[in-house]
């Protein structure tokens, strides 16, 4: 199960938002170990597309060193799509390189300002998806 603070989630909701109608991006870092997303960390999507999104090489590669330096890692990983529903693609799948993250999607398909949205969960294991449970706290 993922547990977020209502503030993360919106954050995430809300980049989804503003970045559509082109897929957004971006993760979730939390200290090592501990599976507690904590910092959120907005990223550009260097495909700048509705369709597919990509962490630009330099920007991913600045990260993974501050969270190094922090002892941080990548708790979520999130993404949104604009126009099908918040499950992984096979594009998706494909790109899962951290085992050990959450793979948040949130669909802004057929949504205004004021929703509606979806806010899904996955693990992606060796090609495997399990889709897990969300809960929304204040504070942990």
């Amino acid at each position: 199960m993922l547990t977020i603070t209502q503030t993360l989630h919106d954050q995430i909701v809300a980049h989804s938002r503003a970045d559509h109608p082109d897929e957004a991006c971006g993760v979730v870092a939390g200290p090592a170990g501990t599976d507690r997303p904590e910092r959120f960390i907005p990223m550009l999507n260097a495909a700048r597309s509705p369709t597919f999104y990509e962490f630009d090489s330099a920007d991913l590669l600045k990260l993974y060193r501050e969270m190094d330096d922090r002892d941080e890692e990548p708790v979520i990983v999130y993404h949104s799509h604009t126009a099908t529903e918040a499950y992984p693609s096979r594009t998706d799948v494909t790109y899962a390189n951290e085992p050990g993250a959450h793979y948040v999607l949130v669909s802004t398909a057929d949504t205004d300002d004021a929703g509606p949205f979806q806010f899904r969960s996955f693990r992606i294991v060796d090609g495997e998806i399990t889709e897990e449970d969300v809960q929304v706290v204040d504070a942990y």
